[in-house]
């Protein structure tokens, strides 16, 4: 994991953004750069949330834990905080795409500035096109939406204000040929009208996520066999640090709680039969 701020070199830009029509010309980053080999979903939503759309949200970023994928959104107020901190939980990589440059003096919104810290601290990452010191304006959003469609396999739209900016993303989805999925709402509510309005256009409806993983092409086979064990968001967060064997006194440095909690921790999931440490070296099974 890197805290610095770098510029990637084109070669090592996410494949997929290379394939849109106008992909940025440069790409800034903190944090690590999750695989290409994992599926990139953006999740998308109105900053005046509602608590269905909180609701599930929650629940089906959850419901992707242990899965190859990559979770995307733009570390707004909202449902992009929700997506992000639930994802973390989750025990899921997640990259926040901000409208603004990635030095912490400009970062936005200010009120982010620790998500955006446990983000990184988590295995994800902040990307921007944007000089590290720009501070976001009106513009940036709808130009940084542009990224946040054209960087993911497919784009899942919670809810949409008319008039919000997540209906650009949307929109750019379907102009990039990527995969839109839409979670159906009452039609009494306001934010369903964007939600609605591509439903009628063909997007796919989510309402389990298993939708979200035909959407992918997952099998669900593939889904890791934690998923059946009752264990907490931390117990995640180590097993998606073991996807390559590590020593003990790394991982407890990387977990940044003491020494005692982490090894009272890693004892109770070896005795679970999650992991298994030989010489020292702890191994995911």
């Amino acid at each position: 994991m890197s805290n610095d701020l770098q510029q990637l070199s084109s070669a090592d830009f996410p494949a997929l953004i290379n394939e849109i029509p106008d992909p940025p010309e440069k790409l800034f980053i903190r944090g690590t750069l999750p695989s290409d080999d994992l599926k990139w979903l953006s999740v998308v939503g109105s900053r005046k949330y509602t608590p269905y759309g909180k609701q599930v949200c929650e629940h089906l970023v959850q419901k992707l834990s242990g899965l190859p994928v990559v979770i995307v959104s733009g570390l707004a107020i909202g449902i992009d905080s929700i997506v992000h901190k639930t994802a973390i939980d989750a025990g899921l990589k997640t990259v926040a795409i901000p409208g603004s440059g990635l030095d912490e003096h400009v970062l936005y919104p200010r009120s982010n500035l620790s998500l955006s810290r446990a983000i990184v601290e988590a295995g994800g990452a902040l990307i921007s096109e944007f000089e590290p010191d720009f501070k976001a304006t009106p513009w940036s959003f709808p130009q940084r939406n542009r990224i946040m469609a054209g960087i993911s396999h497919a784009t899942l739209l919670i809810e949409s204000a008319p008039q919000s900016g997540t209906l650009i993303t949307a929109r750019l989805t379907t102009e990039y040929n990527r995969e839109l999925l839409v979670v159906p709402h009452s039609i009494f509510n306001e934010t369903s009208r964007g939600n609605h309005q591509f439903l009628k256009l063909g997007a796919t409806p989510v309402t389990e996520p298993e939708d979200i993983l035909q959407a992918l092409g997952i099998d669900i086979k593939e889904k890791d066999p934690i998923e059946n064990i009752n264990i907490s968001g931390l117990e995640r967060v180590i097993l998606s640090h073991l996807e390559t064997p590590m020593p003990r006194d790394n991982l407890i440095e990387i977990l940044e709680i003491p020494a005692q909690e982490a090894n009272i921790l890693l004892s109770k999931m070896e005795l679970q039969g999650l992991i298994t440490e030989e010489f020292g070296i702890i191994h995911k099974k």
